[in-house]
């Protein structure tokens, strides 16, 4: 990604210059440089999934990886969810948790938004696979999901999901930068050397699954295309030239049920303002983790595998959900009582669960695995 400051510096706030900003968002994305997208709107990419599965998976996650650092940053995928009831059924068990919690009295916080102005369903991965498994495993066995994380992240990845309903009249979010870099102030993000603010976006990918359709009046998120090429953003996003030009230049798309988006951390974003009258706009909010890094919520994958296991059994390509439910890096780990056997690494939470699922172990028997997997890696 490009930087508009002399590497061996410090960036800081006071430094960054709306021009140098300009500057990157001139840049024009050029078709021919991404052969499998099907179009280009307000500078973004635009894929059909059944096009992107299409072609050769390496050749897929090149042009994606191309589309996130040095194209747009932002690619939407359209008809990720070719089954609309894959996606209404997870929908029906988000409603269910929304309305759980407000009758318990529960206000979610929000990033940006009044708590109970809007519905947010945190951890919603662990909540969905404790709920509804078969649902969880239909959802995450998706082949979309899976291409555009290991396309940016590699193998192991971590997803997190939060969901967010904005009611009508919902406002919209300042734009800003994602986790991790993006979640800390400006006197902090100083402290971080340059290589670092180069380094955050290639620990995560941001997603959202559609849940219902997205006219622009509801508010789709609002991008700025090519702002992640910009080094100092970090620093950039609460300044008043910044937001202003956010503001008065940002795209949106539209989407309807089942589409994806999926974009670099690094660009600056935020959700719209919801100006309909009718629309309760939900999307499925995803946070991808690189194996190397920290995901931003605690998720207990120990709870979710015991509550999948049975449903990955019986579908018949578990794969991607495994990787979703899973983890997949085999570290921290206590190496006096999980010492590397077969190579350099013992094997991982994800691991067992592909040997349980490949020699056809009964819950049972994988329960009593991952509790010894499990206490294994404990250092007491």
């Amino acid at each position: 990604m490009a930087t508009t400051h002399a590497p061996d510096t410090r960036w800081t706030e006071a430094a960054c210059r709306l021009e140098d900003l300009l500057a990157v968002l001139a840049e024009r994305t050029d078709p021919r440089a991404f052969p499998l997208a099907t179009e280009v709107v307000a500078e973004v990419l635009v894929y059909d999934a059944a096009r992107l599965l299409d072609v050769p998976a390496d050749d897929a996650r090149a042009e994606l990886v191309r589309a996130f650092a040095d194209g747009p940053g932002v690619v939407v995928v359209r008809g990720a969810y070719p089954d609309r009831a894959v996606v209404d059924r997870a929908t029906a068990a988000f409603e269910e948790m929304i309305a759980e919690q407000r009758a318990s009295g529960v206000v979610a916080g929000d990033h940006f938004a009044k708590p109970g102005a809007n519905d947010r369903v945190w951890n919603a991965l662990e909540k969905l696979a404790v709920r509804a498994p078969e649902v969880f495993v239909d959802y995450y066995a998706n082949p979309v999901i899976a291409l555009a994380s290991t396309a940016w992240l590699g193998p192991g990845y971590q997803v997190t999901s939060q969901v967010n309903v904005v009611n009508p009249g919902g406002a919209a979010q300042v734009g800003h930068r994602d986790y991790h870099l993006g979640f800390l102030p400006p006197a902090r993000i100083e402290q971080f050397p340059p290589h670092v603010h180069v380094l955050s976006p290639v620990l995560t990918l941001q997603g959202a699954v559609a849940h219902t359709d997205m006219p622009v009046e509801s508010g789709p998120t609002m991008y700025l295309p090519h702002s992640q090429k910009y080094g100092p953003g970090y620093l950039a996003t609460g300044r008043p030239e910044f937001r202003e030009h956010f503001e008065r230049h940002h795209v949106q798309l539209p989407l309807r049920t089942g589409d994806a988006a999926f974009f670099n951390p690094a660009v600056i974003h935020g959700a719209g303002a919801n100006r309909s009258v009718d629309v309760r706009r939900m999307a499925n909010l995803l946070q991808v983790s690189s194996a190397f890094g920290r995901a931003m919520e605690s998720v207990d994958r120990d709870r979710i595998c015991r509550a999948v296991y049975p449903a990955l059994r019986a579908h018949p390509a578990p794969e991607h959900a495994v990787a979703a439910a899973a983890e997949g890096y085999a570290f921290p780990t206590n190496l006096d009582r999980d010492p590397p056997v077969d190579g350099l690494a013992p094997p991982s939470q994800a691991d067992l669960v592909r040997r349980a699922l490949a020699e056809g172990w009964s819950p049972e028997t994988f329960g009593t695995a991952l509790t010894e997997h499990t206490d294994r890696r404990r250092t007491a």
